[in-house]
């Protein structure tokens, strides 16, 4: 396959492949041979292998003509190189890494990756042992944590979620960067780590961790209401200067998923009989605040 730059943060994407792929099956009345597409995911023990696989598996048994092989990667970080570098053909990319992509953050250029559209939402927290004294955030500070993978977009969540709260994650914690999603829990339970920081319902390294009895900790809501002061405040420049780096980031990232998402209704118009898995769910709407009406991709990021 010509190897398309594309960052992908859900693969439903891969729906416009299986349809161009099908009409040539039927058109053409002939056998055709597979088109093999690499997907890039993460690290082993991680969200982006679980969620890969399962949609590799899915989606090459409704479509013989695809053979979509799942690639164990480092992560975020790398899967954006490897897809300017045509290494890739799609793959699994977080909000964040995404945004710091696209804006040429960090010291490097601005990636020429496309956002194909968004894949589940992410919410981020810490998981410690159910007998932990650690109740809080603030617990933690000056103790060992494992942010995660070292390629991943977790690590970079934290940062910005911490840099919101006046904390350094490699200043007051003893931070940990995994070189396996999945060693993480295994450090928690034998107490070389007092927490884990994850994202995202189901992600793997909190499913194990309550298995033996877990209890997660997530900004409260005095944190929380600093988090939404920023979003309420003007958009001027001296609003701007007040802002953390990681307020301002995930207010930029947030105009980023917008465009994404003007990108999506495109692709559902291209494709009208399939326009109502596009679409929001209508019996959803009274759940949908009246500020997220116009741009509801932004709720959705995904997690590694």
């Amino acid at each position: 396959m010509n190897a398309t730059k594309v960052i992908s943060t859900t693969l439903v994407c891969a729906g416009a492949l299986l349809l161009s792929a099908g009409a040539m099956a039927q058109d053409g009345g002939k056998a055709i041979s597979k088109t093999t597409i690499s997907l890039g995911t993460a690290t082993p023990g991680g969200g982006f292998p679980l969620y890969g696989n399962a949609f590799a598996e899915v989606m090459n048994a409704a479509d013989p003509t695809l053979n979509i092989e799942p690639r164990n990667t480092k992560g975020s970080n790398e899967n954006i190189p490897l897809l300017e570098e045509a290494k890739l053909d799609i793959a699994l990319v977080a909000g964040e890494p995404s945004y710091e992509a696209f804006m040429g953050l960090g010291g490097r250029k601005k990636t020429s990756a496309k956002i194909l559209t968004a894949m589940y939402s992410s919410p981020g927290m810490f998981v410690v042992r159910a007998d932990s004294p650690y109740k809080t955030i603030k617990d933690l500070v000056g103790q060992p944590i494992a942010f995660g993978a070292k390629g991943s977009g977790l690590p970079i969540l934290s940062r910005y979620m911490l840099d919101g709260l006046g904390l350094k994650q490699d200043e007051d914690f003893k931070a940990i960067y995994l070189d396996r999603a999945g060693d993480g829990p295994e450090m928690v339970k034998d107490g070389r780590a007092a927490a884990l920081w994850g994202a995202g319902i189901g992600w793997p390294g909190f499913t194990t961790m309550a298995q033996n009895g877990a209890r997660f900790i997530a900004p409260d809501a005095d944190q929380l209401h600093g988090f939404m002061e920023f979003r309420a405040g003007a958009r001027g420049p001296a609003r701007r200067r007040r802002l953390s780096a990681g307020a301002h980031a995930a207010r930029r990232g947030e105009d980023i998923l917008r465009e994404a998402g003007a990108g999506l209704r495109d692709h559902c118009g291209q494709h009208a009989r399939r326009r109502a898995r596009c679409g929001a769910d209508p019996s959803r709407r009274d759940e949908i605040s009246e500020g997220d009406r116009s741009g509801e991709v932004r709720r959705v990021v995904s997690s590694e």
